[in-house]
């Protein structure tokens, strides 16, 4: 009896091998997507203590210097300035409000760049800063990016665009060790995140592409220009129920 090439497969061991890790590793994608849906549901509960990029920069803080160098003091969305509300959504993301976590147009420009280049570049929104902050790895790849964009939607269906935002301001880098929209208010100028004036919360939504080289020269002649920029843009930023 001829024995046909499919069932010749079907009862080879390494191909039983490889189908068995296939299913393993589907399994595997689906239990941390899970996870990650459950953690992002919950954050309509709590503000999340330290991110894993936090956790990451305080290891290699510990590694290299051998001391822990943190300043992070989470507040809630009542203590935070409208102002630094227009100031990031003027300086990282002026469609916050008008899309659902991606910003396909400026992905599509970074797309173009990233053949040109071969590396992976920008044309992140404030929902994928968060999701890649909150849950990711510094790394640069197609398949991170991939994940960062499927968080992206995650945050978007499970929490209010006013939740992201102010989850986002306690969470992201402003300087070197420096988190949080009130750590990075009372460092540079000493003052809280309610009480940041239009011109110094646009000063911070300047520092946030590279925080920690602007943030080591805050009033550099880059900064400062940039700072007046921002602050024209700021009153074209509308919030919700303002």
């Amino acid at each position: 009896m001829t024995v046909s090439v499919s069932n010749r497969l079907r009862n080879n061991p390494v191909t039983r091998w490889m189908w068995r890790w296939l299913i393993l590793c589907a399994l595997a994608g689906l239990c941390l997507q899970l996870y990650f849906l459950l953690a992002t549901l919950s954050l309509n509960l709590w503000q999340p203590p330290s991110t894993a990029f936090q956790r990451t920069a305080i290891w290699q803080n510990l590694v290299q210097q051998r001391a822990v160098r943190w300043q992070h003091t989470p507040v809630s969305g009542a203590a935070i300035s409208d102002h630094a509300r227009r100031a990031v959504i003027a300086s990282e993301d002026s469609l916050f409000f008008s899309h659902r976590g991606v910003d396909w147009q400026a992905l599509r420009n970074a797309w173009q760049s990233n053949l040109q280049s071969e590396r992976v570049l920008g044309g992140s929104t404030i929902t994928q800063q968060l999701a890649k902050n909150l849950f990711l790895s510094g790394e640069r790849s197609f398949v991170r990016k991939g994940q960062e964009l499927l968080l992206a939607w995650m945050l978007e269906a499970a929490l209010p665009k006013q939740r992201i935002l102010d989850i986002y301001l306690n969470q992201i880098e402003w300087g070197d060790s420096i988190y949080g929209i009130e750590a990075a208010a009372r460092h540079y100028f000493g003052t809280s995140a309610r009480q940041l004036s239009a011109a110094q919360a646009a000063k911070l939504a300047v520092l946030l592409p590279s925080p920690r080289r602007l943030g080591a020269n805050p009033h550099s002649r880059y900064v400062n220009q940039r700072t007046r920029v921002i602050v024209q843009r700021m009153g074209a930023v509308e919030l919700p129920g303002k």
